[in-house]
């Protein structure tokens, strides 16, 4: 790119402009927000809002929502269009499409999303959307994750394929009759849908606004000034590392339990190629898609997302880049490469819905591959969350479906340990106040804390998960879709692996069972007072233990991190009876190592 920076209009009006336009974005997710039934929309803040250009480009997102949800709304505009070209239908004001298709932008089939097309002087300029995921999609059992043994694309649920659900203005009644007969919970699903399109037009309203005040063309300058300033950027990072071949490869656990070995022990390889200002994400060496069950990953909207996601957080990290906006500019000198057929590219009609956690092992991998060329910008592995879905009848026969996602953690980093109890890379939900869980369903958290005795070493430590123990006020089941009971997060120079997660079964009696990483709803089902009981896993450790602070270890065992014990035998560092650092047996032990 010439480095020459022409602009098209003047940067002080840019900049209104950018903040304006993201401003609208921020609007339409506290609209969907406030206005959302379902606790993973609420609270969690599982959605993605966002204008896209009528080319299908990403101008803004709004900030709240999380990338996974974000990031594929261009490429859903996208499938909108190539779908509607097939079908030879029109594009008309007042339309509202609904889409979920995991083959053409969706990142799964929850992920509901809804697209407004945005005309000025009769002109299509763009869209308001966005994407959320819904509580149940209509799948062969309750819920929308945890479909862990789905045979195909057809038994996850509904699929809306650029419906349209308004045309002209005109609610398609008939389409909302549909979705209403074949979804669980439908009063709270249809409520999320309604927030979506209520989010969708105050966006479109906005966006009017703006190019009613500045002109079309000026409004058009600004974001096109914002793509090239973010390529720029995304360029000038790239540009700093040498170039060369770069691989990282995270195995995800599959089906560890499951006869067949291609279903287990899964490798996810990546190659990031580095020539010049430009990198290609070489999938090459990802495992085979698996055609009967849902852990394959959507190239288009869960793929492209998870890598890009783990580049610009690296590259272009806000302590040292401020803030660099996440549009259609950033992915340009970015290319993905993945074997057709393979876990990470399928084919249809494998089922994907349950893509969650390959995809924070592929955005995992990627940040192994930069590991090899730039170690102090990135964390060691991150510790895998996953997801459970609760669900039952009340005693007034009502149903309830609650769908929880478990933070996961980050790997220590150059300079800090790692972050405890976050979500992470491509997720980054919020989690779920304990209020809010009890409130609106029949459950009872009795047990909600970070793991103890347990933080991989390192000279920065790994991150912690959680335990958090569900209780069952009323009869009920649940499914979980999640990894890493096997294969532990990876440490970096030196540092420790980190600690792999687990789930329980406790009976009310007394007995207690080991759960797998994936199971289906009514697989393990529950009385009342039984407790499902969620152990996250602990990140990976980075750099020699024997170079940590410490004063820095003593304050892990005091807060009962580690014990003196594992302060010895991992830290060489000795804590007297009294909980005190002795500096004497320390200094002599570690000489001695």
């Amino acid at each position: 790119m010439n480095n020459q920076i022409d602009r098209r209009i003047d940067p002080v009006t840019a900049s209104v402009i950018e903040g304006a336009l993201q401003n609208i974005a921020t609007e339409m997710g506290h609209k969907l927000t406030r206005m959302a039934y379902s606790s993973i929309i609420r609270e969690s803040e599982d959605f993605g809002a966002g204008i896209i250009d009528g080319q299908a480009r990403l101008i803004c997102e709004a900030k709240q929502s999380t990338p996974l949800a974000s990031g594929p709304l261009a490429g859903c505009v996208a499938g909108i269009l190539d779908r509607l070209k097939e079908r030879g239908e029109e594009i008309l004001p007042g339309d509202i499409f609904m889409h979920n298709d995991a083959y053409a932008g969706a990142s799964h089939v929850p992920d509901v999303g809804f697209y407004l097309p945005v005309f000025h002087s009769g002109e299509l300029i763009g869209f308001t959307g966005a994407m959320s995921h819904v509580v149940d999609i209509g799948s062969y059992k309750p819920g929308s994750g945890g479909q862990v043994y789905a045979g195909d694309a057809y038994a996850e649920g509904l699929q809306f394929k650029a419906l349209k659900v308004y045309e002209q203005g005109r609610r398609n009644d008939q389409l909302w009759h549909m979705v209403r007969d074949n979804i669980r919970l439908s009063d709270v699903v249809i409520g999320d849908m309604e927030a979506e399109i209520a989010a969708i037009r105050i966006g479109a309203e906005r966006y009017l606004e703006l190019i009613e005040q500045y002109g079309l063309e000026v409004v058009r300058g600004a974001y096109e000034d914002a793509f090239d300033s973010s390529e720029r950027k995304m360029r000038a990072a790239i540009a700093t590392l040498p170039d060369g071949d770069y691989t990282g490869e995270v195995t995800i656990d599959g089906f560890p339990d499951d006869p067949n070995p291609d279903y287990r022990d899964l490798p996810i390889r990546v190659t990031l190629r580095i020539r010049g200002d430009e990198v290609t994400a070489d999938l090459s060496g990802t495992a085979s898609q698996i055609p009967d069950r849902p852990i394959n990953i959507p190239f288009k909207g869960s793929v492209d997302c998870a890598v890009v996601v783990a580049l610009k957080s690296v590259l272009l990290d806000s302590v040292d880049h401020g803030d660099v906006p996440q549009n259609a500019g950033v992915m340009r000198p970015i290319s993905i490469e993945a074997p057709s057929g393979c876990l990470a590219n399928p084919i249809f009609p494998a089922p994907t819905m349950c893509r969650y956690t390959g995809g924070i092992a592929l955005s995992d991998a990627t940040m192994q591959a930069l590991s090899k060329v730039v170690p102090e910008k990135v964390s060691a592995g991150t510790g895998n969350g996953g997801g459970m879905v609760f669900g039952g009848v009340r005693e007034d026969g009502s149903m309830w479906l609650h769908v929880e996602l478990f933070e996961g953690c980050y790997g220590g980093r150059c300079g800090m340990d790692g972050m405890d109890a976050v979500d992470v890379l491509f997720a980054n939900t919020r989690n779920n106040p304990i209020e809010d869980i009890e409130t609106h369903n029949p459950l009872r958290i009795e047990r909600y804390e970070l793991r103890e005795n347990v933080a991989p070493a390192g000279k920065w430590r790994g991150g912690l998960g959680t335990v958090k123990e569900f209780r069952m006020l009323t009869p009920g089941s649940a499914a979980t879709e999640a990894d890493g009971h096997k294969h532990a997060p990876w440490g970096i120079l030196g540092g420790s692996i980190g600690a792999t997660r687990n789930a329980i079964l406790e009976r009310e009696s007394g007995e207690s069972i080991n759960l797998p990483s994936k199971f289906d709803f009514f697989q393990f089902n529950a009385d009342k007072g039984d407790k499902f009981i969620g152990i996250g896993p602990c990140g990976g450790g980075y750099g020699n233990p024997r170079d940590r602070d410490p004063k820095a270890v003593l304050q892990d065992v005091l807060d009962e991190l580690i014990t003196p014990q594992m302060a010895e035998e991992q830290y060489g560092v000795v804590i007297t009876p009294e909980m005190a650092l002795d500096e004497k047996k320390t200094s002599s032990l570690r000489a001695a190592s």
